[in-house]
């Protein structure tokens, strides 16, 4: 079968091959799937370069979430059926003809839902609802988030309307603003103008800004833990500009802000099955209902997924780059 390999770490848009390789057997308690569709996330580039939290052995293969159709299944597993369709959000090396995948690990997927949208149903906005169910933000409170345009960003703003609570987004080009209003995001402010920070102020007016989520890194970080109020929280989800936090003591100390990590799949993986459950169920009727929007920028295939690596970061992206075998 055909995989996207790499066999040293790297620019995905330079040491990503296509390469045949054998059709592994699915072991107990395992399922093989016939992959269709999979999105390019952030992590899964970070990973090629050997930049992220998870580091695999080389050669690897890569990719963590998929939709595909059940080809097999291993001894053990029950609830499944041969021919059903079903999304991973949580399965390493998934950008291949066929990969394997514990049967805990897949989400049967309604024949009605797109494949547009089932193929990026579970990893982001996961992440998304879960980090800002980690906010334990009331209706009518504020939180602030940097890198707004970016999937996690779109999804968050979406999820918290939907719960009444109040986000303002900062993105880093004024364009932005105009883009996600496309989508029906408001509250969005642009740090390339010299007045950013009053046009914050101006949007909360009186209320406190509780919470704020970082992704960006460096400078960045520094400038969303500036805007909380006295014993607001700063998340950090991310860190696309920079791995180093640049961010005043003086914020720390004397408004006696927290700041801690959020790291979605060790988030998901302690999470009671329960809570789990609930928050998919939340995604789903969302997504049925229009709340929430799953874009697709563009589809490429194994053969040309250097160029789709280099498609995740362009400028003014609305929506995911997926692959396809």
């Amino acid at each position: 079968m055909r995989a996207l390999m790499h066999n040293q770490f790297g620019d995905p848009a330079q040491v990503l091959t296509v390469e045949n390789i054998p059709v592994a057997d699915p072991g107990p308690g395992e399922v093989r799937v016939r992959m269709l569709l999979s999105p390019i996330h952030n992590h899964d580039l970070w990973t090629i370069r050997g930049s992220y939290g998870f580091k695999p052995e080389l050669p690897a293969r890569t990719g963590s979430e998929a939709l595909g159709v059940i080809d097999a299944l291993g001894d053990g597993v029950s609830g499944l059926e041969v021919g059903q369709r079903v999304a991973t959000g949580g399965t390493f090396g998934v950008w291949a003809e066929y990969f394997i995948a514990k049967a805990a690990a897949l989400v049967p997927v309604d024949d009605a839902v797109p494949d547009e949208v089932a193929a990026q149903l579970i990893s982001m906005p996961f992440s998304a609802i879960s980090l800002l169910d980690s906010l334990e933000l009331n209706p009518g409170d504020w939180f602030v988030q940097n890198a707004a345009n970016g999937t996690v960003g779109r999804l968050v703003a979406q999820l918290a309307g939907a719960r009444g609570i109040n986000v303002i987004g900062l993105v880093r080009r004024s364009a932005g603003i105009d883009e996600l209003a496309a989508q029906g995001i408001g509250n969005i402010v642009a740090t390339d103008t010299s007045d950013w920070v009053e046009q914050v102020r101006a949007i909360a007016g009186d209320a406190p800004i509780v919470a704020g989520v970082d992704s960006v890194g460096g400078r960045a970080s520094g400038e969303v833990l500036s805007l909380l109020a006295e014993n607001g929280t700063l998340v950090v989800f991310g860190a696309m500009q920079s791995p180093v936090m640049e961010i005043g003591s003086g914020d720390i100390i004397f408004k006696q802000a927290t700041v801690r990590g959020f790291w979605g799949s060790k988030v998901s993986t302690s999470m009671p099955a329960q809570k789990r459950g609930a928050l998919l169920g939340e995604l789903i009727n969302h997504i049925q209902a229009g709340v929430l929007t799953l874009p697709v920028e563009a589809s490429y295939s194994f053969e040309d997924a250097r160029a789709g690596a280099q498609a995740n970061f362009s400028p003014g992206r609305t929506g995911k780059i997926m692959l396809h075998p």
